[in-house]
């Protein structure tokens, strides 16, 4: 079986880009300054208020990965000993190699991504008019195609639901937080043009979920993928 692990990352649009009417909708329980900046930093959660950022893949068998991100320029390179590819690109573009390079797989291995990257992927796709190649969103019960760890893990949110920082700490893995960036650093990063320090830590995300991965289908995985 040929798997493939991937992770996305996003930043919201500014609230003062769309138009009144939308601004009114979207702060209409929003009667705090706090709540307004609430309303702000979730807007990087939701495929019609934000954009994809990156996109990172990772296939643990052959220990080689992807990288498509969006930068000022275009450039393309490669990790220490050649282990990731990183390509930069408009949004467009990086949905359109994702969606090719994701056809090649039998299976692919996401953390949170039934909630958020798959689902995100998806719909920001529809909103570009680009056309998906994978249905991200399969039987949830059923890791063989889609293995979302952080549903394996809660058994499928059954108990408590941790961070991939915490569950890396757990587990005795090295965590992507321990450079310093989280996802919160997305703006700052985009507004310093640190294109490569997004698409690298999104490349760690993955590279911890492979880990993590490797460690549940050890002693967790009951034949089910």
């Amino acid at each position: 079986m040929s798997r493939v692990i991937f992770d996305i990352e996003t930043l919201g649009f500014p609230l003062e880009s769309f138009d009144q009417e939308t601004q009114t909708y979207l702060l209409k329980f929003a009667d705090t300054e706090e709540k307004i900046e609430d309303v702000k930093k979730n807007l990087n959660l939701h495929p019609l208020t934000a954009q994809i950022l990156c996109v990172a893949l990772y296939n643990p068998d052959t220990n080689q990965g992807k990288v498509f991100f969006q930068s000022d320029k275009k450039e393309e390179y490669y990790s220490e000993q050649n282990i990731c590819h990183f390509v930069s690109g408009t949004e467009n573009e990086i949905l359109q190699k994702f969606w090719d390079v994701i056809t090649k797989y039998d299976q692919f291995i996401t953390f949170n991504g039934r909630s958020f990257d798959s689902p995100f992927l998806m719909l920001r796709s529809a909103v570009l008019g680009v056309q998906p190649t994978r249905n991200l969103m399969p039987y949830r019960y059923d890791s063989k195609i889609h293995c979302d760890l952080l549903e394996q893990l809660t058994f499928y949110q059954t108990t408590r639901r941790f961070s991939l920082d915490f569950y890396c700490k757990s587990f005795g893995i090295e965590s992507p937080k321990a450079k310093g960036i989280t996802g919160l650093d997305m703006r700052m990063l985009v507004d310093s043009k640190r294109y490569r320090d997004i698409a690298e830590y999104c490349f760690g995300d993955v590279i911890a979920t492979a880990a993590l991965f490797k460690r549940w289908n050890e002693s967790l995985n009951f034949g089910n993928g």
